[in-house]
């Protein structure tokens, strides 16, 4: 788990109401990661189970999500933070997610696009900001994006509400970006001396596409999307 994406999901927890129980995908806690990829101090008082192939740390239950165990409707949010691009059945996994979650229930994914070949244990896709986009269309109002450089980023995120969707979701929405870009903004105004020094040092002697890459590393894009209705009852 890198740093934005858990920044994300914090302001997603902190922006909307979502709704328990909170079912994590993926919330196996590889080395290095122990207790900075637990996210549950995010949703306090909501009952949270942590589901992945295996056993081990962070990890309440087995599943897999292309297969979940569970009965339609039954969840009310799921977070897949970096998750979907080990999961083969990638497709199937879309639309076990949706099957599960309650009407008004909120789906959060995070996943890699212009990132390196890593295997938990094992690595298959790359999803670009229009396939994650068509993927989160049977919900009600979205929100999806990207972060990087616009031609290539390094990642793509979104949030869903399953129908009944908040009547206020675009303005939550809005607020959601404009809290992440200020995130984003100061996490590179904190970045150390020595890291400021080497990003500048890049734009000498790295070729063209990997200096946009490393300018634009802190940007970020989202578009929304909600029913007609929803948009109309404002």
């Amino acid at each position: 788990m890198r740093d934005h994406n858990k920044a994300f999901c914090r302001l997603v927890s902190e922006s909307f109401d979502c709704p328990g129980p909170v079912f994590e995908f993926g919330s196996y806690q590889v080395e290095g990661q122990l207790d900075y990829a637990d996210l549950r101090s995010f949703f306090p008082g909501k009952e949270y189970v942590g589901c992945d192939m295996r056993p081990g740390p962070g990890v309440d239950r087995v599943e897999d999500v292309s297969a979940i165990s569970l009965p339609e409707g039954s969840v009310g949010t799921v977070l897949c933070i970096e998750t979907f691009e080990h999961v083969f059945e990638v497709r199937r996994a879309f639309d076990e997610v949706y099957r599960i979650l309650k009407p008004g229930g909120l789906f959060l994914i995070t996943s890699p696009l212009n990132f390196r070949i890593h295997g938990y244990p094992d690595d298959y896709w790359r999803m670009t900001p229009n396939c994650l986009r068509r993927m989160m269309a049977p919900y009600a109002a979205r929100l999806t994006g990207y972060q990087g450089y616009h031609a290539f980023p390094h990642s793509v995120m979104a949030i869903g509400f399953k129908a009944p969707a908040p009547g206020n979701f675009a303005g939550r929405a809005d607020d959601l970006v404009l809290r992440y870009r200020a995130w984003l903004d100061e996490a590179r105004e904190n970045l150390s001396l020595g890291q400021k020094v080497r990003r500048g040092l890049s734009q000498v002697y790295r070729s063209k596409g990997e200096r946009r890459q490393i300018s634009a590393y802190y940007s970020a894009e989202f578009t929304i999307d909600v029913a007609p209705t929803l948009a109309r009852a404002g």
